[in-house]
Order: C-alpha cells, then sequence, then structure tokens
C-alpha cells in the first residue's frame, strides 16, 4: 500500500517522506480506499511536501519519536522524566490506552530490530527503521519480553481500571525499574 502510494505521489508531483507514507498505510489499516482518503486529506493539508510530521499532526497519532523517548527514559530508568512526557502525551489530547497499546507494540519492533533475520517484519520507512535498529542495541532482549508483559497486562487491564491513568502510570515505573531491578539480581548472584 505504501508502494502505491508513493506511486500516487509521485504522479501528483507530491514529495512524500516514505515514514509518512508508512504512517497512512498503517492508519489505514489494509483499506485501499482509506489509505486514498487519508492520503487525499493530508496532502490538503500539508501541500506539495508530505512530511512524517505533517501526517502525524493531520492524523492525531503519536509519532514514533514519543515511543523513542519514551524508551531512552525507560532504559535509563529515569521514574520521574518517564511520568512528566506521558502527562505531555496526555495533554496533547493523546488516550492513554492508545499510548501504552503503542508502547506495546514498539517493543514488540525493537524485539523485530535485534535480529537481522526478522528485521524485514518492520513496517516502518527507513529513517524508522534506522532508528529501531540503534535503539534495539541499548535495549537488552530481557527488558524487552518483561516490557512487552507489563504494557500487554496494562493493555487487558486498561478498561476494568477505575483508575486508568494511575494504572499506566504504575506501569511506567514498573517498565523504567526493570534493568535497575536486573542490575540488582546480578549483584546478588556475584
Amino acid at each position: 500500500m505504501k508502494d502505491y502510494l508513493h506511486v500516487i505521489a509521485k504522479r501528483e508531483n507530491i514529495v512524500a517522506d516514505d515514514d509518512a507514507l508508512h504512517i497512512i498505510a498503517q492508519k489505514a489499516d489494509g483499506a485501499l480506499r482509506d489509505a486514498l482518503s487519508i492520503f487525499d486529506r493530508v496532502v490538503s493539508f500539508s501541500g506539495s511536501e508530505l512530511t512524517r510530521q505533517a501526517v502525524t499532526e493531520n492524523l492525531n497519532v503519536l509519532d514514533y519519536d514519543t515511543y523513542f523517548a519514551t524508551t531512552d527514559l525507560l532504559i535509563q530508568n529515569d521514574i520521574p522524566g518517564v511520568l512528566v512526557l506521558f502527562n505531555e502525551v496526555l495533554s496533547k489530547g493523546f488516550d492513554a490506552h492508545h499510548y501504552i497499546m503503542g508502547l506495546a507494540s514498539h517493543f514488540r519492533d525493537l524485539m523485530v530490530a535485534k535480529d537481522a533475520a526478522t528485521v524485514a517484519l518492520l513496517e516502518v520507512g527507513d529513517a524508522a527503521k534506522k532508528k529501531y535498529l540503534e535503539q534495539s542495541k541499548a535495549a537488552q532482549l530481557v527488558f524487552l519480553l518483561e516490557a512487552i508483559k507489563l504494557a500487554n497486562d496494562c493493555d487487558l487491564n486498561y478498561k476494568t481500571s477505575k483508575n486508568q491513568r494511575l494504572l499506566v502510570e504504575l506501569t511506567l515505573m514498573q517498565l523504567a525499574s526493570i534493568t535497575q531491578n536486573l542490575g540488582e539480581k546480578k549483584n546478588l548472584n556475584s
């Protein structure tokens, strides 16, 4: 679908980022008619240059950069930083449930990026793929496995939680503690 959008962009003399077209294709969820409609809407908003930023702003979707920044903070065990970032996401009007589901998908993509045999499974543009490959080196496999589990548990419990924001914040605190806890376990075993 992304390739088809690229052909249309070229025919219409529109310069389109690979990542921008990927986001449109993902948002369309396999429906070509939806992809074309989204493409037209974003082009009417941004003109003849279609950037990732223009697409994310127009479609009101969280950018990859939010998840990369979140993961950097989690790996650094920066609980205050990740809570502040989550608050910024909420203050921009994004849904907490959407955020945690996106974070789980981000962890999955980092896991996929860790092995050359599975890198082709990443459904992102070239610039984003490069970032995934880079961040996957910093994220330990043990961290990613536990992070996926915690984020998925939060997703499953979200709708029944009486305090959904607290649920996500608690999950973020647990995520930011994974590598710290791994270091403590290593010291105990030494």
